[in-house]
């Protein structure tokens, strides 16, 4: 099962939608979980596009003003959903179909305003108390655990304190996160870094999944960095791959001239409805192949460009660590 915790500030930015739905398709995504996402009018092409087209449902928690809102989606060809929204969170009884499994996925919002604090802490507490279900909880607390979570020494032990109490009290694990100290970082000339975004997990849920691990992402698009999770197990037995068109191929030289080329090619079927499926799938079924040879080169590229950013990134997060201590 893999999914992906994420504060994306907002989700108007095509290279987001982008990035989500790319995401979702080259790991076989099972859920996604979005904060601070800014809209709540989500249409049902808009969220069918987002999940790269999976049977997904998902839960829509409006933004109050012009920030927040919420959206949690999980694939429905393998779990049987029952949900509940919270003040700071969405939460959703899951039901594997394989196993017959029960168990809680919790998306995590956080109180960024100091006066709300303690209002997200109390919901959190009563959270774990009500639910014997194991559980696995994440997102953007907005709250760090501890002083060497953040890159300077403006720090107040008040929330950090109350927070760890709760995780201990629960009996809950914070997965250990790979690829960068923190996750969070400002837009400021000298940039104040943080971990704000966790994931955190039952001892049950960790008894079930042993295997389960967070990766953190690259970080170009939004100041908080995706969290994707992998409890280690299959995702699905008969995952097929998807045909997606790309916007970058209208740029691409000539490449309207192909597309003019197979579609006038192809005139099989008696009636017009007939004709125009066969040109859809033979143009399907020529552009798989052309972008499997052609776009290599490119991906190459682009990833070797996402690598250096995020090397230089992880490299500023060293540099700060090490300047603290």
């Amino acid at each position: 099962m893999k999914g992906v915790f994420w504060n994306c500030n907002g989700l108007g930015d095509l290279k987001k939608f982008k990035f989500l739905s790319d995401l979702t398709l080259e790991n076989n995504l099972d859920f996604i979980a979005l904060s601070e996402m800014g809209r709540g009018d989500c249409t049902q092409v808009f969220l069918k596009n987002l999940c790269g087209g999976k049977d997904f449902l998902w839960h829509v928690k409006p933004p109050r003003g012009k920030s927040g809102g919420m959206l949690l989606g999980i694939n429905l060809l393998r779990f049987d959903i029952g949900e509940i929204e919270g003040e700071f969170f969405v939460k959703f009884k899951i039901r594997n179909k394989d196993d017959g499994f029960q168990w809680l996925l919790v998306s995590v919002y956080g109180a960024a305003q100091p006066s709300f604090k303690q209002s997200f802490l109390t919901e959190l507490a009563h959270l774990c108390a009500k639910d014997s279900l194991p559980m696995i909880l994440g997102g953007d607390f907005n709250i760090i655990r501890g002083p060497r979570e953040k890159s300077n020494s403006n720090y107040n032990d008040i929330w950090p304190f109350l927070f760890n109490a709760i995780i201990d009290a629960f009996n809950l694990k914070e997965l250990d996160l790979s690829g960068r100290k923190f996750t969070w970082a400002n837009n400021l000339q000298n940039p104040t870094f943080e971990k704000l975004d966790i994931i955190l997990m039952s001892t049950e849920w960790e008894l079930k999944f042993p295997k389960s691990y967070v990766q953190a992402l690259t970080r170009e698009i939004s100041d908080h960095t995706p969290l994707f999770t992998d409890t280690g197990n299959p995702s699905s037995s008969n995952s097929h791959p998807y045909f997606k068109f790309e916007l970058g191929w209208l740029l691409r030289e000539g490449f309207m001239d192909m597309v003019k080329e197979i579609w006038a090619s192809v005139q099989m079927g008696n009636t017009p409805l007939e004709r125009w499926q066969a040109k859809i799938r033979r143009l399907r079924q020529y552009l798989r192949g052309w972008a499997k040879n052609t776009s290599g080169a490119y991906k190459k590229e682009k990833k070797a460009l996402l690598d250096k950013l995020d090397e230089l990134d992880k490299k500023q997060n060293t540099y700060i660590s090490m300047k603290k201590k």
